[in-house]
């Protein structure tokens, strides 16, 4: 659910599910630290989704960016990850603005369901059936992350790595519930197309945030 009616549509508030410093724990940049600052608000509607808390905009609330921006800058590493929800839902210029002003590097993980809006230092693209991404978004990506749930996802996966750029880092990732099922296949497709990769959920193996 999208509730947008209060949220000014220059950035200075966003509704803010939670933020957290912790190890970036999938696709490209698995491993670093990373604070993490997770908006309320998405319409994208995924059943296997796992912060389904993060739909409803209207229960998270509206924080000062600048607010959220200062507590980023408190801690060693220097890299944002935005994700939601569905981040791009809202104009991200200001608070990717402030963050750069401290020198932070800035991620963002989308569907691409929206405007790029902010200034990012990597885009990791995971799009997703039930709202397809932006054409205007694809070619922008610097990662393309595919949640595998089933057999036809690597059809799925394939059609929007045509879409991305030529530089665009290609990765599959298994869907939590469905991992003892699918990461054979992911194995399998992986060494017969190699320009693909595998993502797993290292946060969730190591029990971090």
């Amino acid at each position: 659910m999208i509730n947008k009616q209060k949220i000014p549509e220059d950035g200075t508030l966003l509704p803010l599910m939670e933020e957290f410093y912790t190890i970036q724990g999938e696709g490209y940049n698995t491993g670093k630290a990373a604070y993490f600052i997770r908006l309320g608000g998405c319409d994208v509607g995924c059943h296997w989704c796992d912060v389904k808390e993060s739909w409803d905009a209207s229960l998270h609330p509206l924080t000062p960016t600048q607010t959220i921006i200062n507590n980023a800058n408190q801690y060693p590493g220097k890299a944002v990850v935005v994700t939601g929800g569905e981040p791009l839902i809202y104009n991200l210029e200001y608070l990717t603005a402030g963050l750069k002003a401290n020198n932070i590097q800035t991620f963002i993980e989308t569907s691409g369901a929206y405007p790029l809006s902010g200034q990012w230092d990597w885009v990791c693209l995971s799009p997703k059936k039930f709202k397809a991404p932006r054409l205007d978004v694809l070619p922008l990506a610097n990662e393309l992350k595919v949640i595998v749930f089933n057999k036809s996802d690597f059809i799925w996966a394939e059609e929007h790595a045509k879409m991305v750029g030529p530089n665009c880092k290609l990765y599959l990732q298994p869907e939590w519930s469905k991992s003892a099922e699918v990461i054979p296949l992911i194995i399998d497709y992986v060494m017969n197309n190699p320009r693909w990769e595998i993502s797993l959920q290292t946060h969730k193996y190591l029990n971090i945030p």
